[in-house]
């Protein structure tokens, strides 16, 4: 644990959500905690790729000013950076008081300067006011109060006639905690991922999953069968209140069982079993219109996820660009899998 004293008043900390016990209950308190605020992405993160979780605990005469998830990546390819988070779509700093942006940013910039990062990066608000964002995306949040028949209502009609078709083409679906189903959710993941011109993230990092958030209970694996195939699959994370669907998948060739649709639609139901009040669709391209009607079209809204990256050295906000497409997408779609597999464990611990 780190410490460094600003000056008889303001504090800023280090702390280790592997650690320290009480980290989740620190960030229940804060409206804007999500799932990925929590110890259980770092210990994903960490189990899977080293990755260092460098958290920052800001504090003035007692009052708690700030709580932001940090981790370092480092790599003799990509540099050293810190991050908010590794593979996350949104993590935004949680902020307890206003007008503190700036006694927030200085530390951050300290500690970036301290650990000789050549930036570091938010995914989400940024906590200073005159932040330019590096590369945006779309956001989708849908509200699961009111119960099943009334989030339902809000489907559009060609989602509600999908879903109905979906349960009458002999699908049968199941809401999974098991290490064989995230096994079984894995093998489509990485056909759909390679589908889509990228490699899938390695066989550890499910796992990891598995062991950090499924089985304590944190997150489950929506699967739909077409008798002993998986024709598609969802996996969902929640955290107190809020949901993020983060990952999705499903056979090409069984496309037109509406095999998504279903997966979707139960674990939507599910949710709202558990009193989730909130479920977030992760990031969307802005180019990818086709995803982009897919998440609106289960009622949810749409809003803009900005991610900021800044230059501690320079003291500059860095510009940058949405990376999911381009001449990789074309080489990795034409991997043999097996290859785009272990393309995958070589490139993703350089990566964020």
């Amino acid at each position: 644990m780190e410490l460094t004293v600003i000056d008889s008043v303001v504090e800023a900390e280090c702390v280790n959500p592997l650690v320290e016990a009480d980290w989740d209950e620190l960030i229940r308190s804060h409206p804007n905690a999500g799932f990925f605020h929590g110890s259980a992405w770092a210990k994903v993160l960490n189990k899977t790729y080293g990755h260092e979780p460098v958290y920052l605990r800001v504090a003035r005469g007692g009052q708690l000013l700030a709580l932001v998830p940090l981790m370092e990546v480092r790599s003799p390819w990509t540099g050293r950076r810190g991050v908010c988070l590794p593979f996350t779509d949104v993590c935004e700093p949680l902020l307890f008081a206003d007008g503190n942006h700036k006694i927030v940013f200085e530390q951050l910039r300290n500690l970036a300067r301290e650990r000789k990062w050549k930036y570091f990066e938010f995914r989400g608000a940024a906590p200073d006011a005159g932040a330019k964002p590096s590369v945006a995306f779309h956001g989708h949040t849908l509200d699961l109060r009111g119960g099943p028949d009334r989030v339902t209502a809000g489907f559009d009609s060609a989602m509600r006639r999908a879903v109905r078709k979906a349960g009458r083409s002999g699908l049968d679906v199941e809401i999974a905690h098991s290490r064989d189903a995230v096994v079984q959710f894995y093998r489509l993941h990485t056909q759909t991922r390679r589908r889509h011109g990228a490699p899938p993230q390695p066989m550890s990092f499910f796992l990891n999953i598995f062991e950090e958030v499924i089985k304590p209970g944190f997150g489950f694996v929506v699967l739909a069968r077409h008798g002993a195939r998986v024709a598609a699959g969802a996996m969902f994370f929640q955290f107190a209140n809020k949901a993020i669907y983060k990952f999705g998948a499903s056979d090409e060739s069984l496309q037109d069982l509406r095999g998504n649709n279903l997966v979707m639609s139960e674990g939507i139901r599910h949710l709202v079993a558990n009193h989730a009040e909130v479920l977030h669709f992760g990031r969307t391209s802005l180019s990818n219109e086709g995803l982009r009607r897919f998440k609106r079209s289960w009622g949810a809204v749409e809003d803009r996820i900005e991610y900021f990256k800044f230059d501690p050295t320079a003291g500059t906000w860095m510009s940058g660009r949405d990376k999911a497409s381009g001449f990789h997408t074309a080489l990795f779609s034409r991997l043999p899998g097996a290859i785009n597999r272990l393309a995958g464990s070589l490139i993703y611990p350089h990566l964020d």
